[in-house]
């Protein structure tokens, strides 16, 4: 055991406790005054009421909860002239004082974000992930986020959410290949020294998370392969919103073969992650003679007219959508999300993805579009995770906070 791991204070799991999230869109009366709310406030209670099917009663039941909880604030400034009574005081979800703490661990680079309850991001900081030692990483890391959370004293910290690559139990425990990590403690001692309860998900579950938390209304119905590119190439599918999320962990696909390539996969492997992840692509560079060390670089080589640039972001693009035509031919999702800087810090690429799953494909004319998140992806993941079961259960979620708050209290 590191000396990192024992400066962690001892603490009670029931203070601060790890959560597996939902990654659903839950349909319990509160969640549902809470979601309209947030999508389409400040909404009338009658609206609400139409909008989510609940009946007038129990609508204005939740919204006096939520509001007495300081979730909901009531905007009389906007009731209709000579309105009498509660009823007519349309509701909203309030942006303070509330915040979450979001990070996402990817292989080379850790983000720590602040969210408002509607998951927009309030700041955020970069920050390496390095380390043979994961208790030794994650106490920093918790460390760091600890201080980044002191920034914002007037506001009232309810959750953490962490979003990584591997697979993650229901006590927030990690196996992850990539960094060498077996059964870490990412849930306990990041939560413990936030000293907040925390929920802990997969990168690309929690990505298609974010989708259905913060994407566009109506894409809760029917099903979606979301895909995520970067360093990493995973798949993770949604069904009438939910996160399909197996036992058997998440959906990696960069063992795949990645079909026939002339640029790319230097080495020859035949894996679609040798092909197409960051690493692989910046060496395929490399190789080709371009002097870059990303693939943002290659990508604004190829904005500016580089022949070999472009004909290796071009041979990526075919080679991924080629991928996602046989995926999606096996599952046969109503649409496809892509996600994560290699379909978007090119703007050429989406383009070319979508041509190519179709030529490689038996439904040619699939819906495609690119993640409304943009390069920003990795942080609503870990929006989505910290905001998880507030959004499911807020009542719940604001009690948990508070015995985190007064157990803080108890230790200072």
């Amino acid at each position: 055991m590191t000396a990192a791991l024992h400066a962690v204070a001892p603490v009670r799991t029931a203070d601060f406790p790890v959560v597996a999230p939902g990654l659903r869109i839950a349909d319990t009366p509160a969640a549902a005054v809470l979601r309209v709310a947030r999508r389409e406030g400040p909404i009338f209670r009658d609206a609400a009421a139409a909008r989510t099917g609940l009946s007038l009663p129990t609508v204005n039941r939740h919204v006096v909860a939520l509001v007495e909880a300081g979730l909901l604030r009531e905007r009389a400034d906007l009731a209709p002239s000579g309105a009498v009574g509660r009823p007519r005081l349309p509701f909203e979800l309030r942006r303070e004082p509330y915040l979450t703490v979001g990070v996402h661990i990817g292989y080379r680079t850790t983000t720590i974000t602040t969210h408002d309850l509607h998951g927009r991001v309030l700041g955020g900081i970069r920050t390496s992930t390095s380390g043979d030692d994961a208790p030794e990483v994650l106490t920093s890391v918790g460390a760091r986020a600890r201080r980044f959370l002191a920034r914002w004293p007037g506001r009232r910290p309810l959750w953490a959410g962490v979003a990584l690559g591997g697979r993650v139990d229901e006590r927030g425990q990690v196996e992850h290949s990539r960094l060498g990590w077996h059964d870490a403690p990412v849930g306990e001692l990041i939560g413990s020294r936030l000293g907040l309860p925390i929920s802990v998900a997969p990168h690309v579950e929690s990505m298609a998370a974010a989708e259905l938390s913060f994407g566009p209304a109506h894409e809760p119905h029917g099903s979606t392969l979301y895909c995520y590119a970067r360093e990493t190439i995973g798949v993770a599918l949604t069904i009438d919103g939910a996160v399909h999320n197996p036992s058997t962990g998440p959906g990696g696909i960069g063992h795949l073969p990645a079909g026939p390539t002339e640029l790319l996969d230097p080495r020859r492997t035949g894996r679609l992650g040798d092909a197409v992840s960051d690493t692989a692509v910046v060496e395929a560079a490399r190789t080709a003679g371009l002097p870059v060390g990303s693939t943002a670089e290659l990508a604004a080589r190829g904005e500016a007219g580089d022949g070999s640039a472009l004909a290796l972001l071009r041979e990526r693009a075919r080679v991924l959508g080629r991928s996602l035509g046989h995926i999606a031919d096996v599952i046969n999702p109503d649409r496809i999300i892509l996600g994560g800087q290699a379909f978007t810090e090119f703007s050429g690429t989406p383009r070319e993805v979508a041509r190519s799953a179709a030529e490689n494909s038996a439904v040619p004319h699939r819906e495609f579009r690119v993640t409304a998140a943009g390069n920003g992806i990795q942080q609503q993941a870990a929006a989505a995770v910290s905001l998880d079961f507030l959004y499911a259960d807020p009542l719940a979620a604001l009690r948990h906070a508070n015995r985190a708050h007064s157990a803080r209290d108890r230790r200072r």
